[in-house]
């Protein structure tokens, strides 16, 4: 059955526009910590005028993604009707003035860029490809949001890059390990990909598979085993990159990694349920259960942190059991 869309008849406010930019959206920003731990455990930058540059830099990543989530709205409100929940958004449900979203995009944009140089040119080059990536997946003709898979690899990449900002905001003379990034990406595939997998389910069950393409042409290309197959994809090579960088850069990490596979698990596992949080990440903070494995994860991270395990450092080793070992075991 198709989603009927109701617009209202008053004016839109400035509260209205405001909504566009998603500041409920915020705790999504929380992917800048990790960047911000590493930074200082693995490069023990100075801390002089550290607390003035994590607050400014959050301000940029906040400025940035509020242009994106601007432009994400109104260029999208016409598929978004077709949304069971989405069609509510206020770019659908009010009839607002394009020449002020898009100054408020304009505004967004340039208090972060301005901020962003004064952080300095990396953290300023971050910025600016943030602000390209949203660009690049709601703006014809690339519009890569509307290609499968595509849509996926070219939305996640949000992550990579506020780890780079969390990064740059510790230490401004280096540039995260590639593994982390790769791992970093490919994580938010997984979880991009899981989101999709649920909408999916959930969509295509209580009004179809038309009225869901017609919200996002990228599910034409899409089935579900197909996304539970790219979920599985994401998540190995996350591992994978992951791994690299665990044991090449403190190989205690090799200890949280069963907890980290965990996390992974359980985050598919509520994907899969009826009207999941994985369609609404901003709101994954209210499942008790993830939210236990990843304290769970934190702790055991923050504990190998600290903790040395020499014996660990077999594992990089080239070595192998003599056959003759074995043979005297046995004798035994």
């Amino acid at each position: 059955m198709p989603v009927s869309v109701t617009m209202e008849s008053r004016t839109a406010r400035l509260r209205d526009y405001l909504s566009l930019a998603r500041f409920d959206h915020i705790s999504k920003h929380v992917f800048i910590v990790p960047g911000l731990i590493l930074a200082y455990a693995l490069r023990e930058p100075s801390l002089l005028d550290m607390p003035q540059r994590v607050v400014v830099g959050f301000i940029v990543a906040i400025a940035i993604a509020s242009a994106n989530y601007v432009i994400n709205e109104w260029l999208d409100r016409e598929f978004d009707a077709h949304h069971p929940s989405k069609h509510r958004r206020t770019a659908v449900s009010l009839q607002l003035s394009p020449t002020l979203v898009y100054l408020e995009y304009a505004a967004f944009a340039a208090v972060g860029l301005l901020l962003a140089a004064w952080m300095g040119g990396p953290f300023f080059a971050c910025a600016a490809v943030f602000l390209i990536s949203g660009l690049v997946y709601n703006v014809q003709p690339l519009r890569s949001k509307d290609r499968p898979f595509l849509d996926v690899v070219s939305e996640s990449i949000n992550n990579p890059i506020r780890l780079t900002l969390g990064w740059l905001m510790m230490d401004p003379t280096s540039m995260p390990p590639v593994s982390l990034l790769l791992a970093y990406w490919t994580g938010g595939a997984f979880l991009m990909g899981s989101k999709r997998l649920s909408e999916y389910r959930d969509i295509t069950a209580s009004v179809g598979l038309e009225t869901l393409t017609r919200y996002r042409k990228s599910f034409g290309g899409y089935t579900a085993e197909s996304l539970i197959v790219s979920c599985l994809t994401y998540a190995m090579l996350s591992s994978f990159f992951l791994g690299v960088f665990l044991i090449k850069y403190r190989i205690e990490y090799v200890l949280a990694f069963p907890f980290i596979t965990g996390l992974f698990g359980c985050y598919l596992w509520l994907s899969m349920l009826p009207d999941s949080i994985a369609q609404r990440p901003e709101r994954m903070f209210r499942s008790r259960r993830l939210m236990t494995m990843l304290g769970v994860n934190l702790c055991v991270l923050l504990l190998v942190t600290f903790l040395d395990v020499p014996r660990l450092a077999t594992l990089t080793n080239r070595s192998f059991t003599p056959v003759d070992m074995l043979h005297l075991h046995k004798g035994n």
